[in-house]
């Protein structure tokens, strides 16, 4: 949630600055190699291992002010990865995409914000890929009040 305060302040204020009604922002970096580090629990036999290496993601972000209302997107998906087991040297590849987006009134404070995360790190042979799956939603009404919220999260070894 502060994420989005933090976001839709600098929206507001970028757009009272700009003196314009409608305002969007898209932000499109094609490869950000970013660290990567995860415990994989299925990977070394059963035993698990850290896996670690660098990930080149694909990040869209999207942020849009028209008239009352505020909305945005962002979008991280990895197009390359270069992945280690940290005990068996064994390379794994990230795959998935996580993505979320808001919309809110700057009128009267209603606000929703979705997020999903599929994420996958995919070793070589059977038994120690690691899924991970979340989807979170909240609702808040004009009064303030929240309305929706829930977080459905599971994370498999395949």
């Amino acid at each position: 949630m502060l994420r989005f305060k933090a976001l839709l302040a600098t929206l507001v204020v970028a757009g009272v600055a700009a003196g314009v009604a409608t305002a969007g922002v898209t932000q499109n970096d094609v490869n950000q190699t970013t660290a990567f580090s995860v415990f994989v629990p299925c990977a070394n036999g059963g035993a698990g291992e850290n896996v670690s290496g660098t990930i080149d993601l694909h990040i869209l972000t999207t942020a849009t002010v028209n008239g009352n209302n505020v909305s945005g997107k962002s979008h991280f998906q990895p197009q390359g990865s270069s992945l280690l087991g940290e005990v068996t040297g064994d390379t794994y590849q990230a795959t998935g995409v996580t993505q979320e987006t808001f919309k809110g009134s700057l009128q009267n404070g209603q606000f929703t914000d979705t997020f999903v995360n599929n994420f996958r790190i995919i070793g070589h042979g059977p038994g120690n890929n690691f899924l991970v799956h979340e989807v979170t939603h909240i609702t808040i009404n004009a009064n303030g009040d929240v309305t929706v919220t829930f977080d459905n999260f599971s994370a498999d070894c395949k």
